[in-house]
Formats: C-alpha cells, structure tokens, sequence
C-alpha cells in the first residue's frame, strides 16, 4: 500500500510503527456554526482512508478533535449573549448529526480542547524546561529557530519567513525575542473563558491542542496526521515543532493532506457569496452523493463544486442502488436456489473487479478509480444477473457490491422507505412539536425524515416534500 507522504513529497509503502495497528489523528474543526462543504472534504477522505485500513484488517485508532475554544467561538457567543460553552456544545451535536448523514464513522476518541488544559500546561511547561519555549507578561511563546528542522513539513526557509515578518506590526510582536515565535498559552481578555496557569489566567493558542491530545490518546509516535492542505503550515509544522521538542521523537511517520473544494470554480468564501453549509446540501441533495461527489476525485486534487456536478453525483450513485434494488427483486423471484458450474465461473470473474478496486485504494486511496472498479462490477451485475440465475448466486455478487460500496462508506442498499402517508403524518408531527415549542421533538423527526432520502423544504405554503 502506497501513501503520498507530504513530508517526504513522495509515495511510500505503508508500513505501520505497529504491526496490524494504525494510530491516525485527523485534525477536527471548530464548532462556531454548521460545518461547511470544506469541512466535509477531509471528513470523507479520511474517514475512507480509514475504511480501507480496516478492510484490510488493521486496528485502526482513529482520534479527531473539536475545537471548542477560539476567538471565532467567542465573537458567537458574545453576540447571541451566551457563554461560548453552549455555542461549542450546540455546534458539536450538529456537526455530529451531519457526520451522521454522510456516513461518517465516529473517531474513536473525539476529544474537545477545553476537557484537555492539565495536558497542555504540561507539555507546554516542558518546553520552557527545555529552552524551546519563554513567557513574557503572561503570554508564553515558542523559540520557532530553537527548533533546527523547522520548516521540514511546508519545505519553507526559516530566513524567508523571517523576511516576510519584517514589515508586519502585530500587537505585542516587540514582547517576542523573534518575529516568527508563536504563541502556546495567551492571557485571557474581558469576558473570555480561562483556565488557571503558571503565566496568566488564560487560554491555550490553537497549535499546541493537537499535540496534546494526539500524545494522550495515541502516544508520542503516530503512524498517519491528516487534514486539509490550508493546514500544512502553519498549524501542522507548528505542531511538529512542538511534539519533536518535548517528547524527543519523530511525531507522525505519514502526513496526509487533502486538496481545496472550489464552487463554480471560485475559492468558497462569505463575501463572494458561494459558502455552502453541509445543512443547506442535506436540503437539496441526501449527503451520501455528497460523499459520492467527494470521493469521485483523488483527495490530493482540487475538487470543484457545482450543482450540475452533483447531480452527475446523484445519477451515478443512483447507478449503483439500483441494481442493487433490482437484484433484491430477482433474489424475491428466482426459483432455482445453488450456483450452477457455470455461474461458479461466472463468479470467479468477479475477483478481478476486487483487484481493480483494491489496485486502486492501494495507490494513495485513489477513490475515483476505485468507484470505476464498482461500475464495472454493476455491468458485469446487469450482463449475468437474470430471472433464471440463482439465488446463490445473485446474493454472493449483490454482497459484492455492497462491501466494495461500504468500504467508500457508501450506502447502496437502502431500509425500507418511507411510504407517502408516513412521511406525510411525519411532517404533520413535527410541525405540531415546532408549534408546542418542542424544538427537539421537531428536530428528530425532521432528522429521520432526511434519513431516509427525503428533502424538506419550508415554504410559504407550508412544507413541502420530494425524494432525494
């Protein structure tokens, strides 16, 4: 198995600090309103990284934060007058029911900055032992130069760096001995949440979070640290930084990153007005062809998005839960029960549509062509599969195409749908919760009705219903 290493900048073998285990640490995101269609891209990519490692039997730790302490949690909170603990908690539980629609596995450890300070006091105080790290007026900050392989991740020179800093004027850049120190502990502001510490009262700065809980939860060596390329540098070389100072190891074997989404070929932001919340996909679109969609490039490319590309998605999902549904029909209404010599034949062609897929998840986690492999499989499924086969044999190809589909974390055999009476007396439930003021009744059945492939859409005429 083959992994493009961004350290290295090339594809390595795959091979574990432990045999038959994988401790991989994906970076979360911060829970300040619904999670974007930019957070989806590193959710899905590695999610099915993982998927394939286990397919391939490894035990696979898999550790993802929230970060639930941060200016952007504190500017909500301020503005809707509450403490950013319930902005963070409220935020968490969505991106949860999200990660949900996309079929998301949960991490096995998500762990939240704020329960984790006793670590980061620790590893902080250890590098101001070390000399790799100094306070100043309660701010502690980190000897950036101290560190001799700085700049090995984001292949960037220390002495341009340092040039670009030289113009900048940041509040209480004269306090640092150098321009590109950065700060582990900060003293808190009015009206912001704290923690005690040796050097203030205050908060903790973004980069040393992960460090912290990539250590506890996986220990000081890991195999696999992911997420979105925006993250190289500086947030992932900052923490290697960190990691290798205090604990005197390399910190992660493989670093994985994820390429840019783009909308309509534009960088997604605000201010252009192309900023897309997976919410607002989960009311046009069922999120699994947003996974679909996601996984039709190779991670390590840019991905563009695009109503009409989702559509494409949709249809070429659909290509795959079809027949499925259409061998369900055929197992109802075959006669003959045992595979024939001749489907046993028949059968073992099958094995090369396997290889493909896995030929292809071999070669950095190409996804598309591992999709390409499943297509190929739903033809050979369409050409073999009739009325006078077997039941044997039509279960063994549907169960095929099921487990290749569940290794990309896609759902191509759906529960039993909802008819239109009960999606229609739902609907009626939940607009009595929501008029009873029970916004949680509201919100689960509104969860359940998305479930199974239907998109609301609140009206002026009332709701209104379609499948996805």
């Amino acid at each position: 198995m083959k992994i493009y290493n961004t350290l290295t900048k090339k594809k390595e073998e795959f091979v574990p600090l432990e045999e038959g285990k994988v401790k991989m640490y994906v970076c979360g995101p911060t829970v300040y309103n619904y999670i974007h269609i930019g957070n989806a891209r590193p959710m899905i990519c590695f999610d099915t990284v993982r998927r394939y490692l286990m397919y391939k039997g490894y035990d696979v730790n898999f550790v993802s934060n929230f970060t639930d302490v941060d200016d952007k949690i504190i500017k909500k909170a301020i503005e809707e007058g509450v403490d950013a603990d319930t902005i963070s908690k409220r935020y968490i539980e969505e991106c949860k029911k999200d990660m949900a629609g996309m079929n998301i596995m949960p991490a096995t450890k998500h762990p939240l900055a704020t329960e984790e300070i006793p670590g980061m006091l620790e590893m902080i105080q250890t590098l101001i032992d070390k000399g790799f790290a100094y306070e100043k007026n309660g701010t502690v900050y980190y000897r950036t130069r101290k560190f001799m392989e700085y700049g090995k991740l984001s292949k960037k020179n220390i002495d341009d760096l340092e040039a670009g800093h030289r113009d900048i004027k940041v509040a209480g850049e004269d306090e640092k001995e150098d321009p590109l120190d950065f700060v582990l502990w900060k003293p808190k502001k009015d009206g912001e949440p704290y923690w005690e510490s040796p050097w203030s009262d205050g908060r903790p700065g973004w980069h040393i979070e992960c460090s912290v809980m990539s250590k506890k939860y996986l220990g000081e060596q890991i195999d696999i640290h992911a997420g979105g390329e925006d993250l190289i540098f500086p947030h992932h070389e900052n923490e290697i930084a960190q990691s290798e100072a205090a604990n005197g190891k390399e910190f992660s074997k493989y670093w994985m990153h994820n390429a840019f989404l783009n909308i309509d070929n534009k960088k997604m932001s605000k201010s252009l007005g192309n900023f897309f919340t997976v919410r607002e996909i989960s009311e046009q679109f069922d999120l699994q062809v947003l996974r679909f969609f996601m996984l039709s490039a190779h991670y390590r490319n840019p991905v563009n998005f695009s109503k009409e590309l989702m559509e494409a998605a949709k249809n070429g999902l659909d290509r795959i839960i079809n027949t499925v549904s259409n061998l369900n029909h055929l197992i109802e209404n075959v006669t003959v029960s045992e595979m024939s010599l001749a489907e046993e034949d028949a059968f073992a062609q099958t094995h090369k549509f396997v290889e493909n897929f896995e030929n292809a998840m071999e070669d950095d986690f190409n996804t598309a062509d591992a999709i390409t492999a499943i297509f190929e499989l739903v033809k050979y499924a369409n050409t073999t599969c009739t009325s006078s086969s077997s039941r044997e044999y039509i279960e063994d190809v549907k169960a095929l195409i099921i487990n290749l589909s569940d290794v990309l974390g896609l759902i191509v055999e759906k529960d039993d749908e909802l008819l239109d009476e009960d999606i229609e007396k739902l609907i009626e439930e939940r607009q009595a919760a929501r008029k009873n003021k029970d916004f949680k009744k509201a919100d689960e059945i509104r969860d359940l009705i998305i479930s199974k492939g239907i998109i609301l859409e609140d009206t002026r005429e009332g709701v209104k219903w379609r499948r996805a």
